[in-house]
């Protein structure tokens, strides 16, 4: 049954190596496996993976490919700032940050991106 399936998200990266350092390096993930294309796939927590695969430039998407969620994200913001993370702000009608937070129902959201310009976001589910 795929509601009980572990989900691998596959990301378009043009430089494999860099990539896999920002995941690796940058982020703090673990890299588990590689495969014969030379993708790289890195735990994502709870059995979930992200799987980078070569691609062209330009292959990216430019909307928010995945999300993190957290549980303190001004720590996480912090934490990821440190390691050379540059978070995006927004000043938008629909779409506002403070402190790279943006506040959206019962959750807060930032967005960055990755090496390849992937977009990624943490969030954190109110209570």
């Amino acid at each position: 049954m795929l509601t009980k399936s572990m989900i691998t998200t596959m990301l378009p990266v043009s430089d494999v190596e860099r990539a896999g350092q920002f995941y690796g390096d940058t982020l703090g993930l673990h890299q588990k496996a590689s495969g014969a294309d030379g993708s790289l796939v890195f735990d994502a927590g709870n059995g979930d993976a992200i799987g980078l695969m070569p691609a062209e430039a330009g292959a990216q998407s430019e909307h928010t490919v995945l999300s993190f969620e957290v549980t303190d994200i001004s720590g996480e913001i912090r934490d990821l700032e440190r390691r050379g993370v540059t978070f995006a702000d927004y000043d938008q009608p629909d779409l506002r940050t403070v402190d790279h937070i943006a506040e959206l129902g019962n959750e807060k959201a930032a967005w960055f991106s990755d090496s390849e310009g992937n977009i990624l976001c943490i969030h954190e589910v109110l209570g």
